[in-house]
């Protein structure tokens, strides 16, 4: 009986240390992390080292995870006009990012300009490269560019050698590589002597040779983010966008050659 009064006695007591605890569990509750999710970005070729380690830092930073899928710009905008499951779009280009979006495959006014590039004359032969004069004097079998159909930086090539006046004369010996990637590889084995490739896939490399093509030869390459509608209501997409501008990302860009863009 003794036990049974005992207890009913120290009941309100502990009904109010439970009460006094629920405000520091709901605190804790505030305090945890959101739910890590999952992005999948399409992105252009001559971005993919540096997407690789933005997407390390990103993940070290959020918990979110970016999967990543490289290729050329107009090959990954024909994947998503045929459904394919991106939720975030780097294009190489403004162009085709507009595109996206006026074609009603993105957010509209959620795309901005992650990062500026350049191209790059490269030879892994150390004396070939001296200069516009090696595009004039024509000394070499072969040149590699990325298709300017699908490839911004193929385009910048082309409108580069135009500028000079030689691209008529290259025109027979130019390889198309289906992207900037593949451009480069061609280089990288000796299938070609010399080729245009991004100054990201260069930059910090010491071999071969090489000439920094002056911007005032090719229009500048503004290359343009968006969030595609798949993506939408994906908490891990909108925050990857904004990690793009983050101090991290655009430190990043500046080590690979990149302008921050906006």
């Amino acid at each position: 009986m003794l036990m049974a009064e005992f207890a009913l006695l120290f009941r309100p007591l502990k009904r109010l240390a439970s009460l006094a605890a629920l405000p520091f569990a709901l605190l804790l509750l505030a305090a945890a992390p959101a739910e890590a999710g999952e992005v999948k970005v399409a992105v252009a070729a001559n971005f993919t080292e540096a997407a690789k380690d933005i997407g390390a830092a990103f993940e070290k930073s959020t918990g979110h995870k970016a999967v990543f899928s490289f290729g050329a710009t107009g090959q990954l905008y024909t994947q998503i006009s045929q459904e394919a499951p991106f939720e975030v779009f780097l294009s190489a280009d403004q162009t085709t990012a507009k595109k996206a979006a006026d074609d009603g495959f993105a957010v509209p006014d959620s795309r901005f300009t992650y990062a500026t590039g350049g191209i790059v004359l490269f030879s892994k032969y150390k004396d070939l490269v001296t200069g516009e004069a090696t595009l004039k004097d024509g000394k070499f079998t072969k040149i590699a560019i990325a298709n300017p159909a699908t490839a911004p930086y193929g385009a910048a090539a082309v409108e580069a050698m135009k500028a000079l006046g030689v691209y008529e004369a290259l025109t027979p010996k130019i390889v198309q590589g289906n992207s900037i990637a593949q451009a480069y590889q061609f280089v990288d084995t000796g299938n070609a002597e010399l080729g245009f490739v991004a100054l990201s896939q260069v930059i910090g490399k010491d071999e071969g040779s090489r000439w920094i093509v002056p911007a005032g030869l090719y229009t500048i390459i503004a290359q343009d983010a968006v969030l595609l509608k798949k993506g939408a209501e994906n908490e891990a997409a909108r925050a990857f966008l904004a990690y793009l501008k983050d101090p991290e990302a655009k430190a990043v860009k500046d080590k690979f050659g990149y302008g921050a863009g906006d």
